[in-house]
């Protein structure tokens, strides 16, 4: 990939906890393009850091108190971002070429204050096609034009937003382009990490903790697409089920073989863990 011809004025905030097996992928594409890469860490015990200092990257340790801001919002508000945009990144999403040219050319020639961009969804190893499993995310914007949401009740200790959405003050776009979505880490880690994502999104269901800053509109903007969908399904029995002729059936997941019925099981499974731990909740209350 060649470097483009003047550096990007946007500053790019990738999270991270321990992500060796992904972060050299994530900076390795990103080829000294932008203004400015902060990595945000979590203190991180393998080789993270180092590899980080390999590509001479600014790295900020962040102090998570509970429970708000998380790390990006953090970011957002404490950083000094001399850049007039901002990219919000994690370890195991690559920019391609196509991609950096684009953010290249947009920033200097758009009215909107932000852009959503596609994360196309790698399983296993390779990319899904069928199932449904790519989403689109707002990830960049004007700087000071944009926050998380608070989701204020939620009382489990993440220190990253999970499912926070970015609430912009202004106007949003689609991207054309993507960003690969890669997690080089193994199958068990996977479905750990789910696992305490399952503990975080079954505090939220119980808790009735959605903002009004996103609002459910089934017809509005992606995020308010799914986030109609998210309080529709948390209502709907055999929900775990639905999800998997949603991702394997209705969204041709079983076009991928093998992994597009790993990949639609697990997903299944993932709601039906969250659904048993609102039920544990429950028992205990």
């Amino acid at each position: 990939m060649k470097n483009l011809d003047k550096k990007i004025d946007c500053t790019v905030l990738i999270s991270v906890k321990n992500e060796e097996k992904n972060i050299f992928n994530c900076l390795d594409a990103l080829k000294n393009s932008f203004e400015h890469v902060i990595v945000l860490d979590s203190f991180s015990t393998d080789n993270t850091k180092n590899i980080c200092s390999d590509f001479s990257i600014d790295v900020v340790d962040f102090v998570y108190s509970a429970p708000y801001p998380k790390k990006r919002q953090w970011a957002l508000e404490n950083l000094d971002i001399k850049t007039n945009w901002v990219l919000l990144l994690d370890a195991d999403e690559i920019l391609s070429e196509a991609l950096l040219k684009e953010i290249s050319f947009v920033i200097n020639n758009t009215h909107h204050d932000g852009f959503y961009i596609k994360k196309k969804f790698y399983f296993m190893g390779k990319r899904l096609k069928y199932g449904g499993f790519d989403f689109s995310a707002l990830m960049l914007f004007k700087t000071g034009n944009a926050r998380f949401e608070r989701l204020s009740n939620c009382i489990n200790g993440f220190d990253m937003e999970i499912h926070e959405r970015v609430i912009l003050n202004g106007s949003a776009t689609n991207l054309k382009n993507g960003i690969e979505h890669i997690d080089w880490n193994s199958y068990s880690h996977y479905i750990s990490k789910h696992n305490n994502y399952a503990t975080w999104e079954a505090d939220v269901r119980t808790s009735n903790t959605f903002s009004e800053d996103v609002k459910s509109d089934l017809f509005g903007n992606v995020q308010e697409r799914r986030r109609f969908l998210k309080l529709i399904a948390k209502r709907i029995p055999f929900e775990p089920f639905l999800w998997f002729i949603y991702h394997y059936f209705f969204r041709l997941g079983f076009l991928e073989g093998r992994r597009g019925l790993i990949a639609s099981a697990t997903r299944a499974f993932y709601i039906f863990i969250v659904r048993s731990k609102i039920y544990e909740k429950r028992l205990h209350d």
